[in-house]
């Protein structure tokens, strides 16, 4: 009986084989290819790299055409050609050649357990300023976010406009998709970055492997999140009426309803120059006042009285007697004036015995 864990689990140092002719003696039926376009700031690189390109291709029997007139670049399958799957490595080659991926790195998906992964972050943040500092947020300062990551991943990534290429193995593209998306989501990417150094750990021990890593994994949650604050203005819905509202009164209704329209010219001008002077004297009355308002003087508080302390107090000289006679009895340890005669009698009879 062999248990299930270990049939599920891959063995260390276990390579797939390689795809060679003797599996697909007679090659491919039909000719496959792919095109892809390129703009115009990589025209010069690609003319450069070309030769590399052809060379590596030539190896898996799959041409490679460069339109500088179109701004393209083609890969066609040979009869040649046995590998299948030669066709799709050389397109993602070319694709990633166009989204500025040097070719140090590119021909790296030639191999076997290497893969791409193209992620279009263009759409998933609606403003532009936001955008761009969540993409900066995914370099990190001087680029040490995105090291940290392709060191943990395995992978080489590429942040270029609205797209972010990775390269590596299958596992590690899968981590960077997860962070990239995240990060866009406005989840700062170093808790992730934490999460993969605690994975990394965890996978060295080898009794850890086939058990949940759920409690070794730390939980981030959102502290900074604040409640939406309430608008100042608020706009309250009025109660629906089918009726519309009262029409304004025009100047001719006003001056009706005022008697005015019935007074002459001359009455009109009367009146008006009377309202002006009415408004200037009222101006100038304000004014008045408040230059007036610098010569008022201030109110003063009122002067309070100091009591004088009295003088005259009341002394008891029989206490003060009491106090002296006491004290002249405690001085310098004296003792009392019976105890004195008692001691003088006491000597007297000594000197008489002798």
């Amino acid at each position: 009986a062999v248990d299930e864990s270990e049939l599920l689990t891959v063995p260390d140092g276990w390579k797939e084989p390689a795809f060679t002719r003797e599996d697909n003696p007679k090659g491919l039926l039909e000719e496959s290819s792919f095109a892809t376009l390129f703009p115009k700031y990589r025209e010069a690189y690609l003319k450069e790299c070309w030769p590399l390109v052809q060379k590596a291709l030539g190896e898996h029997y799959v041409n490679a055409a460069l339109d500088l007139i179109e701004g393209s670049m083609t890969v066609t399958t040979t009869k040649k050609t046995f590998d299948p799957y030669a066709i799709i490595r050389a397109r993602d080659l070319i694709k990633l050649l166009a989204r500025s991926v040097p070719f140090e790195q590119v021909f790296r998906i030639l191999q076997d357990d290497v893969a791409c992964d193209i992620i279009k972050i263009g759409s998933l943040v609606r403003k532009r300023d936001t955008f761009i500092k969540r993409r900066a947020r995914l370099l990190g300062p001087k680029g040490s976010t995105l090291k940290a990551l392709e060191l943990l991943t395995n992978c080489y990534i590429m942040v270029q406009g609205n797209t972010v290429s990775a390269l590596g193995p299958y596992s590690g593209l899968k981590e960077v998709r997860k962070v990239v998306l995240d990060t866009m989501k406005n989840i700062h990417p170093i808790y992730n970055i934490k999460t993969l150094m605690i994975k990394r750990e965890l996978a060295k021990d080898p009794e850890l492997r086939t058990q949940s890593w759920e409690r070794f994994l730390p939980k981030f949650k959102r502290k900074n999140l604040k409640k939406r604050k309430e608008p100042k203005k608020k706009n309250i819905k009025k109660e629906y009426t089918p009726f519309p509202p009262p029409q304004p009164e025009s100047q001719i209704d006003k001056e009706l309803a005022s008697g005015e329209y019935f007074l002459k010219e001359r009455q009109k001008k009367r009146k008006q120059m009377e309202e002006i002077k009415a408004k200037q004297a009222d101006a100038i009355k304000r004014r008045q006042e408040e230059r007036n308002k610098a010569f008022i003087p201030p109110k003063e508080k009122p002067a309070v009285k100091t009591k004088k302390a009295s003088t005259e107090k009341k002394i008891d000289i029989e206490a003060i007697k009491e106090k002296v006679k006491n004290a002249k009895k405690k001085k310098l340890g004296a003792l009392p004036e019976e105890e004195v005669k008692l001691k003088m009698a006491a000597d007297e009879k000594k000197k008489k015995k002798k």
